[in-house]
């Protein structure tokens, strides 16, 4: 099964001056990601631009890619995009050009188990659907856009959301409605919060497209079971990364896991962490 991360950079760009960086912690989750879906469920890509692929390169990591960095982001991307507003767009945009079967996965999610069988039982699989919290997911009278973006008419704005940390697609024409149908939106958008528009053109929308083109929808977990002891598929830090920012004790004990992990699971790649010198004080001890 194919599948591939994503990085675009720009939106790091929009919040930060300097180099390009990526927080410890989340270099971690995307070694483990990489290498635990060639572990158990197959072939993965980093789809980026060239300030990301050089970031990669420059830290020693583009060999967790099985089938390497592909560079080529940027020159996809629609220059009237703002990355500020969509700063997860590039994600969108590398779906784009995959070809299906394949599995979109975000650097921040672990899946630990084969679960490549499943899929393919599933034209559309996400991880879990999402409540329609109206400060997330208003309704369309709440949303800023221009005089000449129409909602399709057929759209069912009751539809629980989808959570697209992961998501499976097996079916081609649907795989390029819902990309075609998410960029229209990013185009279509005149407000600016970062938070509604987003999560819209990625996760409300894509229930509403599925819903229209009747595709079913395949999830693993619910909102109940996320944070349950017995759930032992995945593991999705999103919203842990506040927690983590905010203690440095959760966070060192957080990156110590991962790099055991590694070390334990992975070791021929485990002496590529002391290249990268965000995780040298957690490696003075596991010398």
């Amino acid at each position: 099964m194919r599948a591939f991360h994503s990085n675009w950079t720009k939106p790091f760009f929009s919040k930060h001056i300097g180099k390009y960086y990526i927080e410890d912690f989340e270099l971690l989750t995307t070694i483990l990601s990489a290498l635990k879906w060639q572990e158990c469920n197959g072939d993965i890509q980093m789809i980026t631009d060239e300030v990301g692929a050089a970031y990669y390169k420059a830290l020693g990591i583009e060999k967790i890619w099985n089938l390497g960095i592909d560079d080529s982001l940027e020159s996809k991307m629609d220059g009237s995009i703002d990355p500020s507003t969509f700063w997860a767009a590039g994600k969108l945009y590398a779906l784009e050009k995959q070809q299906t079967p394949c599995v979109m996965i975000d650097t921040d999610f672990i899946i630990w188990k084969p679960i490549e069988k499943e899929l393919l039982k599933h034209e559309l699989t996400v991880i879990h659907r999402e409540d329609l919290q109206e400060d997330v997911y208003p309704g369309p009278e709440h949303l800023v856009v221009r005089e000449n973006y129409t909602y399709p008419q057929k759209w069912d704005w009751s539809l629980e959301a989808c959570n697209t940390a992961f998501a499976f697609f097996k079916d081609p024409a649907f795989k390029d409605y819902y990309v075609n149908e998410s960029i229209r939106f990013m185009k279509g958008v005149a407000g600016e919060d970062p938070l509604i528009y987003m999560v819209f053109a990625e996760q409300r929308l894509l229930a509403m497209c599925a819903e229209e083109k009747n595709i079913d929808i395949y999830s693993f977990s619910n909102t109940k079971d996320l944070f349950h002891s017995k759930q032992e598929m995945f593991t999705h830090i999103w919203g842990y990364k506040r927690y983590i920012r905010s203690s440095p004790i959760v966070r060192e004990n957080f990156c110590k896991r991962c790099i055991t992990r590694i070390k334990n699971d992975f070791p021929m790649y485990y002496p590529l962490l002391y290249r990268i010198d965000s995780l040298i004080p957690y490696l003075k001890d596991d010398r």
